[in-house]
């Protein structure tokens, strides 16, 4: 794991979710809010589990199993944004919290164990920007909800959130299923050659898990092939003005290579834009998104990054 900044003492749980606990966004059925309870938090672990573990296949601890909750160490320090809907009659979902995207402000990283990206990546130039950055993890949405109304109400929480934090960076861990760069060729070679971030934002994967991603020359690429291959999670940030760091990361527990995400609102697609910085009602301009492989960022040993929603 890349070094982070220890700069004071860890919050509690209930410390770190009550600057932001008055956020909510109600439509009909569905309410996106912050979690302000622990049985909240353990409902959004749960989905997790059933998501990342039971569906995409990650592995769990023991005690993951037992409880059927995806957690980490992370889990306290972040905040966690869901998805309710109050007509939810599937057993298995507790606490009416059908989607969640977990999110780490770059106060939070600071005052506490740092961010989840940097056990693949090296975020010195994140974790010194001079400005407020949010890194999005463990997103995932059940599957009776992807791609409908309560998918759209999430990323318009996610937008409301950016707002009120004045974030400029958003940025996180999204993943492609599989550990062998040869089958995603095409998509590697596409965002190293096409959407590498500038200079200032360009962060790199550890040295141990490194993979280069151009892999193969720019005239080689065939930009259908690579889109293929690229989950649409990926493709949603990249229509957003998104950017990649250098290489890519295998994960072995996970069975995923991971790709690191980024954008910079200032720089971000004037439409795109509207939409995070709230100026008006965009919300139909929100892109799909499908929740496997894992979740905005979701990886072990630690914890979350962008989601594969």
């Amino acid at each position: 794991m890349a070094a982070g900044r220890a700069l004071g003492p860890l919050p509690t749980p209930g410390q770190a979710r009550e600057k932001v606990a008055g956020m909510r966004i109600a439509a009909g059925r569905f309410t996106v809010k912050i979690a302000e309870t622990d049985a909240e938090v353990a409902a959004a672990q749960r989905l997790r589990y059933r998501v990342f573990v039971e569906e995409c296949g990650a592995s769990a601890s023991a005690a993951e199993q037992r409880h059927r909750r995806e957690q980490d160490r992370y889990d306290p320090y972040c905040d966690h944004l869901l998805l309710l809907d109050s007509e939810a009659d599937n057993p298995e979902v507790e606490e009416q919290v059908v989607g969640v995207y977990r999110l780490m402000r770059g106060d939070q990283a600071q005052a506490g164990i740092g961010f989840y990206g940097q056990t693949e990546y090296d975020l010195a130039a994140l974790r010194d920007w001079p400005r407020p950055v949010l890194e999005l993890g463990r997103s995932c949405v059940d599957a009776d909800y992807r791609g409908g109304a309560g998918m759209h109400l999430l990323w318009s929480g996610l937008a409301q959130y950016v707002a009120d934090n004045d974030i400029e960076i958003l940025f996180g861990v999204a993943s492609f299923h599989g550990t062998d760069p040869a089958a995603i060729a095409q998509a590697l070679s596409h965002l190293h050659h096409s959407h590498l971030a500038p200079e200032d934002l360009r962060v790199r994967a550890l040295e141990a898990n490194h993979v280069a991603m151009d892999i193969l020359p720019p005239d080689r690429v065939d930009r259908v092939e690579a889109l293929r291959q690229t989950p649409a999670l990926i493709k949603a940030y990249l229509r957003l003005g998104g950017f990649v760091g250098d290489g890519a990361y295998i994960d072995h527990d996970f069975n995923t290579i991971d790709v690191c995400l980024l954008m910079d609102t200032t720089r971000m697609v004037g439409r795109y834009r509207t939409f995070y910085t709230r100026e008006k009602g965009a919300l139909d301009q929100v892109p799909g998104c499908h929740a496997c492989p894992r979740g905005a960022g979701r990886g072990r040993g630690g914890a979350a990054g962008l989601g594969d929603l």
